[in-house]
C-alpha cells in the first residue's frame, strides 16, 4: 500500500555527527500563494516530518515551529554572507536574534552559512571560513555549541573525477578554502554538507549514466559500476557521489568528517527536453531514497553508515525562474496535496502514526472531461459503486458537475476495493489525496469524523452553469451496450482495474 511522508519521521541507527540519521525535507518559499507559516507547521506536523531545513531563518516560521520538537536547520542567506564573514559583531547579532531567541522553545540544531557559496558566490569565498567561525564563536558565547552545529552546504561538482569515487578530489583552486573549512569542521564536530542531484548529473551525462542507475533502482550485480581501484560495487548515482566526497577529503587528510545531504530529490514535471521528469520518477527516486536511509544500508564506502538527507523539497515553488523542472520538485503543491503518494511500504519500517484511513481519492484537476465521463460510466457500472447519491435532488447531487461526480464515484470505489494499488488510477485521471472532499451533507467513504489534512480542504465549487458540462451519470440498469463511453469501460477500465 502506498505510504504517504510518514516515514519521514523514522530514524535509523547509524553513525554520524549528532547519532542518528534521518530524512527531512527543505522549505523553499518561491511560491505565488505561500502557505501562512501556522499552514506549514500543520502540514509538517499531519505528515509527522520531524527534521526541516529552512533557506533563512524567517520569524514567523520559527515562532510556528515552537513546541512541536520538529528539529530545525537554520540558514544565512548568501546575501548576508559578506556583512558576517567581515565581523564578528555582525555574526553575534544574527545568533542572538535568530538563533538565542528562539532556542530552545524551537528546536534548532543546525545553522547553515550561505548555500553553494563557492559556485554560485565565489568572490565571498574569501570570507566564508571567517563565517562560520564567527557564527561559532556566537555560539560558543550562549553555551549553544554542543547542541547547534555550523557548516555550510557545497555543490557536488566542487567534486571533479568523481567516478570512480576513490579518484575523487576537490577543485584544487579552491583548497585554499576548504582545507580551513575541514579542519573547522572536524574541529567542531559538524558535518561536510553537501548537494547531490542524481537528476542532474544524469541529463549532463548525455545517455552514459543509465536511468535506473540514476533512480536508485535495484540492480543485478553484473550491472552495477565497479569501482576498479577498490573493488567497491555501486548501484546507484547517490551513493557514488556520497563516496567521492569521502575520498576527496582524504585526499586532504581528512577521514573522520561526516557527510550529510542538504539537498537531492527529482523534479516531477519538465519541459518537453526534460522527457525523464515526471511523476513516477520523482516518486521512485524519493522512495527509494527514503528506504535506502532507513534501511541502514550505508555506501560502498562506509556499510551500515546512512547518510542524513534533506529531500528537495516541500513544496512546488512555481516562481522559480528557469526551466518548468526547477518548479516541479515537491512533493506538495501549495494547499498541502500530495504531488505523488511515495510508495515505501518496502522499507520494513513501522509508522509512527497510520493515516492511511484518511486518505482519499479524488478526479484529477485539468483532467479531460470526456476521460472523466468515461471513468464515471465505468465506475457507476461494472464498477458497482452506488451512484444513486448523485441522482437530482439527493445528497451528493450538487455541485453538478463531472469533476465533483467522479470524484464521488472514483473515491467510493477506492474505498470499497480496500485501497488496493491501482484502485485510484482511472486511466490517469484520478490521483490520491489526503484532502476529505466531503461538503455540507454528502459525506464520503473514508471520512470518518476527520478531515484530510490539506490545509484548505473545500472541493472546488464548480458551478453547473459553467462551460463544465453537467455530470452525465449512467448506471447500470440503463448502459446501452452501444455507448461509446462503455465500449471503453469494458475494453479498458476492466481490464486496468483487477
Amino acid at each position: 500500500m502506498a505510504l504517504l511522508l510518514l516515514l519521514l519521521v523514522l530514524t535509523v541507527s547509524a553513525v554520524s555527527a549528532d547519532g542518528d540519521a534521518f530524512v527531512g525535507v527543505n522549505i523553499g518559499t518561491e511560491l505565488s500563494d505561500m502557505p501562512h507559516p501556522t499552514q506549514v507547521v500543520a502540514l509538517l506536523k499531519a505528515q509527522q516530518i520531524r527534521h526541516v531545513r529552512l533557506y533563512n531563518a524567517d520569524r514567523g516560521m520559527l515562532l510556528a515551529l515552537a513546541n512541536t520538537g520538529i528539529k530545525v536547520a537554520v540558514s544565512i542567506p548568501n546575501e548576508q554572507l559578506l556583512g558576517i564573514g567581515q565581523s564578528n559583531s555582525t555574526a553575534a547579532n544574527w545568533v542572538s536574534q535568530n538563533v538565542v531567541a528562539h532556542y530552545p522553545t524551537t528546536n534548532i540544531t543546525t545553522i547553515c552559512v550561505g548555500s553553494e557559496v563557492l559556485t554560485s558566490l565565489p568572490n565571498a569565498a574569501r570570507i566564508l571560513v571567517n563565517a562560520l567561525k564567527f557564527i561559532h564563536s556566537a555560539l560558543v558565547a550562549s553555551n549553544l555549541d554542543r547542541q547547534i552545529k555550523v557548516s555550510t552546504p557545497l555543490a557536488s561538482s566542487i567534486i571533479l573525477d568523481s567516478f570512480p569515487p576513490s579518484q575523487a578530489f576537490f577543485n584544487h583552486s579552491w583548497n585554499p578554502v576548504l582545507i580551513p573549512m575541514l579542519n573547522f569542521l572536524q574541529s567542531t564536530g559538524s558535518y561536510f554538507m553537501l548537494n547531490v542531484y542524481p537528476y542532474v548529473d544524469y541529463m549532463k551525462s548525455n545517455g552514459v549514466i543509465p536511468l535506473d542507475y540514476a533512480l536508485l533502482k535495484p540492480l543485478p550485480s553484473n550491472k552495477e559500476a565497479v569501482d576498479a581501484n577498490t573493488l567497491l560495487h555501486y548501484s546507484n548515482v547517490f551513493d557514488a557521489m556520497v563516496d567521492a566526497a569521502y575520498f576527496a577529503m582524504a585526499y586532504l587528510n581528512f577521514t573522520n568528517i561526516p557527510v550529510m545531504v542538504t539537498e537531492t530529490g527529482w523534479p516531477s514535471k519538465g519541459d518537453s527536453n526534460e522527457p525523464d521528469a515526471t511523476l513516477d520518477n520523482a516518486n521512485t527516486y524519493n522512495s527509494n531514497l527514503i528506504r535506502h536511509v532507513f534501511n541502514n544500508t550505508g555506501t560502498p564506502k562506509h556499510p551500515g553508515i546512512s547518510v542524513s538527507t534533506y529531500i528537495y523539497e516541500l513544496y512546488n515553488e512555481d516562481m522559480k525562474p528557469g526551466p518548468v523542472s526547477e518548479k516541479n520538485w515537491g512533493l506538495f503543491d501549495s494547499s498541502g496535496v500530495p504531488v505523488y503518494i511515495l510508495h515505501v511500504s518496502g522499507s520494513g519500517s513501522t509508522l509512527a502514526n497510520d493515516t492511511t484511513n484518511q486518505t482519499f481519492c479524488s478526479a484529477k484537476e485539468g483532467a479531460d472531461a470526456k476521460m472523466l465521463q468515461a471513468a464515471l460510466d465505468w465506475a457507476c457500472g461494472p464498477g458497482k459503486v452506488d451512484c444513486s447519491p448523485l441522482l437530482q435532488g439527493q445528497t451528493c447531487y450538487d455541485p453538478d458537475n463531472i469533476f465533483a461526480h467522479a470524484t464521488y464515484a472514483f473515491n467510493t470505489y477506492y474505498h470499497q476495493t480496500g485501497k488496493t494499488p491501482g484502485s485510484c488510477d482511472f486511466n490517469g485521471v484520478a490521483t490520491i489525496t489526503t484532502t476529505n472532499p466531503s461538503h455540507g451533507s454528502c459525506l464520503y467513504l473514508g471520512s470518518g469524523d476527520k478531515n484530510g489534512t490539506r490545509l484548505n480542504s473545500t472541493i472546488p465549487a464548480m458551478d453547473s452553469r459553467s462551460s463544465d458540462s453537467p455530470a452525465k451519470l449512467v448506471y447500470s440498469n440503463v448502459i446501452s451496450a452501444s455507448s461509446a463511453y462503455i465500449v471503453i469501460g469494458a475494453l479498458g477500465w476492466s481490464a486496468l482495474l483487477l
